[in-house]
């Protein structure tokens, strides 16, 4: 393994958070995944079905912009892949991410902040904006402490190796 590479989107700091530990923990470099238009208090707000997530989500073929940032994966084996739940299942801006890079032979580890949900159908989901990489479903991040994510890496670095 060559090395390891936290990548998150973040719409209010919530999963920035964790990414954060997780990278610290797996001695990862972190990249945040930007869209291209903030997402605004009201563009979140999953109880109005005109906000903007609710129109995404509605639309599987939604492919959010992302802002142009430079990312080069040819030294990275193993992503850790962060988001919140968004109506039982990753944003769309999450397909734009990995539809915009080449994942072949990557293994990506699955983390989200969710207020309840799990996983719902998201590997399925996410599988075809990577087809050639390992995508697996890794934990939903819901008041945890500190120290239970680094656990959780750690685990996860043991079962990888």
């Amino acid at each position: 393994m060559t090395g390891t590479l936290v990548a998150c989107f973040s719409a209010t700091g919530t999963t920035l958070n964790i990414a954060q530990i997780i990278a610290k923990a797996a001695e990862a470099d972190l990249f945040q995944i930007i869209p291209k238009q903030p997402y605004t208090k009201a563009d979140l707000d999953w109880m109005d079905r005109s906000s903007r997530s609710s129109v995404e989500m509605k639309d599987s073929k939604s492919r959010p912009q992302i802002k142009d940032q430079k990312l080069s994966l040819e030294n990275y084996d193993v992503i850790y892949l962060g988001f919140p739940i968004w109506w039982y299942v990753a944003p769309t801006i999450i397909n734009t991410f990995l539809e915009s890079h080449d994942f072949s032979g990557k293994k990506i580890i699955l983390f989200a902040t969710s207020g309840g949900s799990g996983f719902g159908n998201t590997v399925r989901q996410l599988q075809p904006s990577a087809p050639d990489a390992v995508i697996t479903e890794g934990r939903i991040f819901n008041h945890v402490t500190k120290q239970e994510i680094i656990q959780w890496v750690k685990n996860t670095c043991k079962e990888g190796e």
